[in-house]
């Protein structure tokens, strides 16, 4: 996945897809650390209710699938895997698994910037920043896991991508609440 899908784009397209690691945190920090060439950007489009909903019913299926996905270093998924999420794609009218993957990861980019408490969008920069300023005043953290953190979180920042459809944001707003369900909690 791409590093500057944050927190919660990252969690939701693998998140939703792993039940258990895109990266709100611990996978994208991974993602990171790995070096290579710099992740290509997602492609934005415009979402629609069917694409959410079928993000949504997707979800427990992909999951599935993901957790039988043999753990290691390598972020590729082999071919087995692969044909099993395309399949799972297929079946909720997605194109391909790529298309679920889109569809899953601008859900993601949206969901980025919305703030729990208030359930309104308020993008993905405000959100980091209150993430910076949480762990700069958390006084558990060791000075060492917090300077990594913050300095990893001000990346994020400056990597943070707008929202090309407007549109979008309602949207995801309107199904907000199913989406929070949907992500891992210990992301």
């Amino acid at each position: 996945m791409r590093a500057p899908r944050h927190l919660l784009a990252a969690a939701l397209a693998f998140g939703l897809a792993l039940a258990a690691g895109l990266v709100f945190g611990a996978a994208e920090v991974s993602a990171q650390d790995q070096k290579g060439p710099p992740p290509e950007a997602l492609k934005q489009v415009a979402l629609t209710d069917k694409q959410i909903e079928a993000v949504l019913a997707a979800q427990k299926d992909i999951a599935a699938v993901m957790a039988k996905m043999p753990q290691g270093e390598s972020e590729q998924i082999d071919p087995k895997t692969m044909a099993q999420l395309e399949a799972v794609a297929k079946k909720y009218k997605f194109a391909n698994y790529a298309e679920y993957d889109m569809v899953a990861e601008n859900i993601g980019l949206v969901m980025d910037g919305v703030d729990p408490q208030t359930k309104k969008y308020v993008g993905a920069d405000v959100m980091l920043k209150k993430q910076i300023a949480a762990v700069q005043s958390d006084k558990t953290m060791a000075p060492k896991d917090k300077k990594e953190a913050i300095d990893q979180m001000t990346e994020q920042l400056k990597e943070t991508p707008s929202i090309q459809n407007p549109g979008n944001i309602d949207l995801v707003v309107k199904y907000y609440d199913r989406l929070s369900a949907a992500i891992p909690q210990n992301e």
